[in-house]
């Protein structure tokens, strides 16, 4: 895939003294650059994940079994 950016020129400038640095092209870093945010921007868990305590220690073990009683009881979708 071909992906056209525009930089403000100090952000070019840091980037070619950095491929420079590492004896890289720009585009080598541009890409690892993009791949590592990318693989850290999907780890984010939506709002209110982790936020609430149930008062059950083994959720995550009976959690198909939690899921199917609440969409039983039409508390899940």
């Amino acid at each position: 895939m071909a992906l056209t950016i525009e930089l403000d020129v100090a952000t070019a400038d840091a980037l070619r003294e950095l491929a420079v640095e590492q004896q890289r092209s720009t585009d080598d870093v541009v890409r690892d650059a993009l791949s590592a945010y990318v693989r850290s921007a999907r780890r984010v868990l939506p709002k209110g994940v982790g936020k609430y305590h149930s008062g059950q220690s083994d959720v995550s073990e009976q959690a198909r079994d939690i899921l199917r009683d609440a969409t039983r009881n039409g508390q899940w979708p």
